[in-house]
């Protein structure tokens, strides 16, 4: 018979989610990271969320002051009340002149005696969670390393069989991990901090260790914000299956549907291929109104373009997204690319999904998804990664990607075509002195489709097309060969 560990929430739902529930209770755990990296917010958040449930929380402090810790949660909009904060070693820096006595930094403070005030506390108060911070200034009193860990053993005894969740912050400050104290704890979390070149600093969390207890593995990015830090967990698609009809997804344009041998299937991705100005985004928020008019929830992460010249452009040409945005059918969210992180915008996508119900997802465009991170690697890897998931959860998904060039030179800034399903391609030609829009299928794994090429027309009357293109030839390469009567204009 399988025992259910008791399970001690974080205060942050997405460490939680990592963790598949939480910390195993009455358990001691390492927490590590360079100054900056989030320590401080996490176990914050720890006795923040213990408190609201009504236990007893320590916050036993080596390296900040109790003034320096309200003022870090105020920052937050929180409140220490109701969680005890002990300030180890101030009992021997008395600097008064009647004391008479010299001043101590931390380093030469007795560890017998910060010891002895750790345990004092602990026995007081019968804390059911406690944050030491940090062990680095545990480190400089213990002077050499064999003391220093007889001591860490000697408190994770002591807190064995006190029912406390223990949490040890750790700022790196030692030459090297500490494999010494990695194999003393329960568990180890990793916070990682780096600048790019360009754009916000990036903070990963990393799991590395967890005895008795599965855990999502991998790099987590996290965000500290107003309302604290928050964890983006690595999206696993295998965990998110889901049972949803096999049906064809209309367009509202019917030429266009038979293109796609009747539309694209629900839970496949469609990419939408061409060079700038040919119809690609036109077409995708076609497809966003045309599932709203069905009752489906539709949603736009759009990169280049502004929600006003979306909305102005969509009016242009008789399409009803303003409607749609109205009653809520379709949502349009505007993404910073120069702020984000893969984490968080995979996050978007979910919530968009999972809270509010949307079947059709537009990226509009990869090519800024992609240009926006140019130090990240494997974000491909992360997109298949997503549309995977997305395919799960019978969400049907538009990626818009820009080719470069615009007659026959044209070429995509990467290979994105192996992540679709469906590949649908947008190109210039000329005909009689007029630019025209070409559109024809190259790919759909799902089913057939036809192997003619359209002419695009975008009006005040919305998205047409037309007959086959079958009295052209050449009409991919720009420069067409006219074999009968003109281009229908």
């Amino acid at each position: 018979m399988t025992r259910t560990l008791e399970r001690t929430p974080t205060g942050t739902p997405g460490l939680d989610d990592v963790l598949r529930g939480g910390l195993i209770a009455h358990r001691l755990y390492l927490i590590e990271g360079d100054p900056g990296a989030g320590k401080t917010t996490l176990a914050t958040q720890f006795l923040l969320d213990g408190r609201d449930r009504g236990e007893k929380c320590l916050y036993l402090t080596l390296s900040e002051t109790k003034e320096e810790l309200a003022a870090g949660a105020a920052s937050h909009g929180w409140s220490l009340d109701g969680i005890e904060v002990v300030e180890l070693g101030t009992e021997e820096r008395d600097l008064s002149p009647e004391a008479h006595l010299t001043m101590y930094n931390p380093s030469e403070v007795e560890l017998s005696e910060t010891t002895r005030v750790v345990l004092e506390a602990v026995q007081r108060s019968s804390p059911s969670r406690v944050v030491f911070d940090s062990l680095s200034e545990m480190r400089l009193l213990a002077q050499s390393s064999l003391r220093y860990r007889r001591q860490i053993l000697a408190l994770k005894q002591f807190f064995i069989g006190r029912k406390c969740t223990v949490l040890l912050l750790d700022d790196g400050t030692a030459e090297g991990p500490d494999l010494q104290l990695q194999s003393i704890a329960h568990g180890v979390i990793q916070l990682q901090q780096s600048s790019p070149v360009y754009g916000p600093e990036r903070r990963r969390l990393t799991v590395r260790k967890m005895r008795g207890s599965d855990f999502r593995g991998g790099n987590h990015d996290v965000l500290i914000a107003q309302e604290g830090l928050r964890v983006f967990p690595r999206l696993v698609s295998s965990e998110h299956a889901e049972v949803f009809p096999v049906e064809q997804i209309k367009s509202g344009v019917p030429r266009l549907d038979e293109l796609l041998g009747g539309g694209p299937d629900r839970g496949t991705s469609t990419l939408l291929l061409g060079a700038a100005g040919t119809g690609k985004s036109s077409v995708a928020v076609q497809y966003a109104v045309a599932a709203a008019s069905r009752g489906d929830h539709a949603v736009i992460f759009t990169f280049d373009e502004r929600i006003e010249t979306l909305r102005h452009r969509s009016r242009g040409l008789g399409i009803p997204l303003e409607d749609a945005l109205e009653s809520g059918a379709v949502n349009v969210i505007q993404v910073d690319p120069g702020q984000l992180s893969p984490g968080q915008f995979i996050h978007a996508v979910r919530m968009s999904v999972e809270q509010q119900g949307a079947r059709v997802v537009v990226i509009d465009s990869l090519n800024s998804y992609l240009h926006a991170m140019p130090e990240e690697r494997f974000l491909m890897v992360q997109m298949h990664d997503l549309l995977a998931y997305l395919g799960r959860r019978g969400v049907t998904t538009f990626l818009v990607v820009a080719q470069h060039g615009l007659m026959e030179s044209q070429h995509s800034p990467v290979d994105t075509s192996y992540l679709a399903d469906s590949v649908v391609l947008f190109r210039y030609f000329e005909s009689d002195g007029y630019v025209h829009k070409a559109v024809s299928v190259m790919k759909k794994r799902s089913g057939a489709h036809e192997t003619t090429i359209r002419e695009l027309c975008l009006g005040s009357d919305g998205v047409k097309l037309s007959e086959p293109l079958d009295r052209l030839r050449g009409v991919l390469t720009g420069n067409p060969e006219e074999r009968g009567s003109p281009v229908n204009r």
